[in-house]
């Protein structure tokens, strides 16, 4: 049966939770780490499964959206479900899935998949679960799941025709997976956002830590492959942790996931220093600030609304430090395309602008003739194939020369990412 397109939903938890109720209330099988916020989602709770990981937790993960295949949404053991596994769950819940669609409850494309996570993971079964919000937080889908730790990464502009035109409203809505007597984990955030979060959180009796005030990354150093951190947690100080990704935004995503993880563990004793060094010793975030290639280096990064287009080239900046970028753009229409542009103009010395594989994707041509006015037509190059564009920026680099310090940075989109991911993975003559 046909189930709608993830980005076009009726807001409601009526749906999911008679369906959950038929499989017996699977998200309550396991204690929920759950996470919501605008940007460094996905990150975060792949840097806290890595902790759980290493303290030999059996581990599910739910992750939104994803960057090649759908099933590494649901990870168990830090690996994506296999096609057999995948399509047995699917299987095994679809009669109940029928059966709340013949109630008129139509069950949708996210929530059949939040189902699948929530069931398998009680199969399993997980020690613990952690589970990414979606879209908004208060009538997302995984919110049917009490998190007994709620983490909330920091809040910006973006799906404003879902979640409101401004921070408080979006706050109003990512503040609802705080639950009560949970912990609030969150993360660095404008005060209007912080205003709402903390009254949600003493509205329910949730205990509440802060990025800065009750934990925090005390210092930070750029390394060769990422950065090495010294992360003030909520139970102890942890030195010299190094950390193999790129950006400030990661090492508040690190400490976030440091925080929530040391919040779920009873008692006051801080983790084990080593343990914390194995386990983000061990971290990736495909697609996150990712070095697809050598020569002239490739980074793809699924930067998609203003607030994450920052942290990225700030932290390209600092960590690669080009003499010159080639950008390969492509972004969904739906999305703040001028504010991105603007953020994008001062850092590409070219750009390339495309499409992605979504139908949402932004053609080349009106992308093309946006980016005109602020970068100028020299500056500008339309290639409508994303495998062509990635050639066109890499053939440029190429072209300066191989010591002449130029990078090829592909962003946009999570969409974008993946495809490039894909495509660059694929070919590795590229």
């Amino acid at each position: 049966m046909e189930r709608g397109v993830e980005w076009d939903f009726e807001p409601t938890l009526d749906r999911i939770a008679a369906l959950l109720d038929l499989l017996g209330s699977p998200q309550r099988a396991y204690p929920v780490i759950h996470i919501a916020g605008t940007n460094g989602k996905t990150s975060t709770a792949r840097l806290t499964e890595v902790l759980l990981r290493e303290r030999n937790l059996r581990v599910g993960r739910f992750t939104s959206p994803h960057l090649v295949s759908v099933r590494e949404r649901i990870t168990v053991d830090g690996e994506s479900l296999s096609e057999e596994r995948f399509a047995e769950v699917y299987e095994e819940i679809i009669p109940y899935v029928d059966l709340t669609d013949t109630q008129g409850r139509r069950i949708q494309f996210f929530e059949l998949l939040t189902a699948m996570a929530f069931a398998a993971f009680a199969d399993t079964p997980v020690d613990v679960a952690v589970v990414e919000a979606g879209m908004g937080g208060s009538w997302d889908a995984t919110n049917v799941a009490d998190g007994v730790v709620s983490v909330v990464t920091p809040i910006s502009l973006d799906h404003t025709d879902r979640l409101g035109p401004d921070i408080p409203s979006i706050a109003g809505e990512k503040a609802g997976i705080i639950k009560p007597g949970a912990t609030a984990v969150l993360a660095q955030q404008e005060l209007a956002a912080a205003e709402v979060l903390m009254r949600r959180a003493a509205d329910v009796g949730a205990v509440v830590a802060r990025e800065g005030l009750e934990f925090g990354v005390l210092s930070r150093e750029v390394a060769i492959g990422g950065q090495l951190l010294t992360l003030r947690g909520l139970k102890g100080v942890y030195e010299e942790v190094y950390l193999p990704l790129y950006g400030a935004h990661q090492a508040s995503n690190a400490v976030c996931a440091l925080a929530a993880v040391e919040a779920l563990t009873g008692g006051d004793d801080p983790l084990d220093t080593d343990l914390v060094r194995q386990a983000f010793a061990q971290a990736s975030s495909p697609g996150r600030m990712e070095v697809m290639r050598r020569t002239p280096t490739v980074v793809i990064d699924a930067a998609h609304n203003p607030g994450g287009m920052q942290a990225t080239l700030e932290g390209l900046h600092e960590a690669f430090d080009f003499a010159k970028v080639i950008g390969v753009v492509s972004v969904m229409r739906d999305k703040d395309v001028d504010t991105l542009l603007e953020l994008l103009e001062p850092v590409l010395d070219q750009i390339i602008v495309t499409r992605n594989s979504s139908p949402r994707s932004m053609s080349s041509e009106e992308l093309g003739s946006m980016a005109e006015p602020l970068f100028g037509e020299d500056r500008v190059h339309v290639v409508d194939r994303l495998d062509d564009a990635i050639d066109r920026g890499i053939g440029m680099a190429d072209a300066e020369g191989e010591f002449s310090g130029t990078g090829v940075l592909i962003t946009g989109s999570v969409v974008t990412a993946g495809d490039a991911r894909r495509l660059l993975k694929a070919d590795g003559s590229r």
